[in-house]
């Protein structure tokens, strides 16, 4: 990790990564202090630091990553008798949000999966009394494995937020978060928050506090979309076998074997 984390010392790295193990309101405080690139690896996503090789560069060079999984929380309590305070993407995003609309900053970049999600955005910025100019709104095009956009470098290098948000699902946005972090003039503040932002502005079926306090937010989306969320949620399976045989240390990519059985 890069400059936020160099201060903290509230850390706990498993498989590699190293998680900050404090509150939500000082995960926001080191972000708007020092900026960099934030992650929040769901308990889906372990599986791709064995499958891909950029995705596991970026997360790796994040400057804070957030325990969203609360399966890994669980997880990791049981195995090494060890505390990991869990932040989930949405209620960090909450926390960010108000954060920004306290101190009256609203030099937000937005960073969008479809033009879907900007109207919704849009609608909630109108209910929420959160004004957001849509020539700061940009809907990503579907990237491949290896994640460039000099259209999106060049409108942030023209807006110079203080802030993006890149909310246009996991795996593509910590590459193209690291992406911006290693070629902008200048260091904002990158928050890779996935599918939370649409479960606050209703482009995604939403999540009750109560559901993601108590670890069962994926259940939720499990009900509500199952056909979508079936494929994904098995990919987490893999996760109680990492923690178990690497721990703290970073898995080795799979093998040319292993990945053709």
């Amino acid at each position: 990790m890069q400059t936020a984390s160099s201060e903290v010392e509230a850390i706990a790295q498993i498989l590699g990564i190293q998680f900050f193990n404090g509150d939500v309101d000082e995960a926001v405080g080191l972000m708007f202090q020092h900026g960099g690139l934030l992650v929040a690896p769901s308990g889906t996503c372990f599986a791709r630091l064995r499958e891909d090789e950029r995705y596991r560069r970026a997360v790796l060079a994040a400057d804070l990553a957030i325990a969203d999984s609360g399966l890994m929380v669980v997880l990791w309590r049981l195995f090494r008798r060890e505390r990991l305070q869990r932040i989930s993407g949405l209620k960090y995003l909450k926390h960010l949000l108000g954060k920004i609309q306290g101190e009256g900053n609203r030099d937000v970049l937005w960073v969008l999966p479809s033009e879907r999600a900007q109207e919704k955005l849009i609608g909630w910025s109108r209910r929420q009394a959160f004004p957001i100019n849509t020539n700061y709104c940009y809907v990503a095009p579907q990237y491949g494995s290896e994640v460039e956009d000099r259209d999106l470098l060049g409108l942030t290098e023209q807006r110079r937020p203080a802030h993006v948000i890149i909310a246009i699902g996991s795996g593509a946005q910590e590459k193209l978060g690291y992406y911006l972090r290693k070629n902008l003039s200048y260091r904002p503040s990158i928050h890779c928050i996935g599918a939370a932002l649409g479960f606050v502005t209703g482009d995604q079926v939403a999540i009750p506090d109560w559901a993601d306090r108590f670890y069962v937010g994926w259940f939720w989306r499990l009900l509500a979309q199952p056909r979508t969320f079936v494929p994904r949620l098995s990919r987490g399976l893999e996760l109680p076998w990492l923690l178990w045989k690497y721990g703290q240390k970073l898995p080795p990519m799979r093998t040319v074997a292993e990945s053709e059985k």
